[in-house]
């Protein structure tokens, strides 16, 4: 398939909620033929943004959050979206602090590209976060250890994983019923060539 010979020729909103809009995107296919597809994209955000936390004992700091959409909870990194004017290094930074509690004294970028391509043009931006600290104001306002300022849709854990034993707390997590974020996997790997 010759990438010029695809194009888009069309683009509308089938329905919009208050979180996401469903886009019905026409486009000419490398055959020539007219096809339809539809996806999804959110509403007011400028970008998504994770966070591989590693602390300066090698320990990873993972999340497991209730997600409806798969009617169970998961295993993954603190994530979120940018609806802020924020930079994306600024929205990684912020969500860190809300879901986990932590800052970080040093964000590096890791990678970025889509997340489920065939329903969603969205790019996750990945950064690594190093130099963590229990922010002490979460701390004063009774948000207690491990546990930021939330958006109140969220309902987090804060799990602390030793990096060497990674792999076998997320089978005894994914053993008890969760799911585990396949991201973790490769975004570990990517981190590990930096700490």
């Amino acid at each position: 398939m010759e990438e010029n010979t695809v194009k888009i020729i069309g683009r509308k909103t089938a329905w919009e909620g208050r979180f996401l809009r469903c886009i019905l995107t026409t486009y000419i296919d490398s055959s020539g033929a007219i096809r339809e597809w539809e996806s999804f994209e959110r509403v007011n955000c400028k970008g998504i943004v994770a966070v591989v936390p590693v602390t300066d004992t090698k320990e990873v700091l993972l999340i497991r959050q209730f997600r409806p959409a798969v009617n169970g909870c998961v295993i993954e990194f603190p994530a979120g979206l940018n609806d802020r004017e924020d930079t994306l290094e600024e929205a990684a930074k912020r969500e860190l602090l809300e879901e986990t509690g932590y800052s970080a004294r040093e964000m590096i970028f890791l990678t970025e590209g889509p997340m489920s391509s065939g329903a969603s043009g969205e790019i996750l931006t990945v950064f690594l976060a190093r130099g963590l600290a229990l922010n002490p104001l979460n701390q004063v306002q009774g948000q207690g250890q491990g546990i930021g300022r939330r958006d109140e849709t969220e309902d987090i854990e804060v799990l602390r994983v030793p990096l060497e034993k990674l792999g076998s707390k997320l089978l005894e997590l994914q053993d008890v019923g969760n799911y585990i974020d396949l991201k973790i996997y490769g975004l570990v790997e990517l981190a590990k060539n930096v700490i």
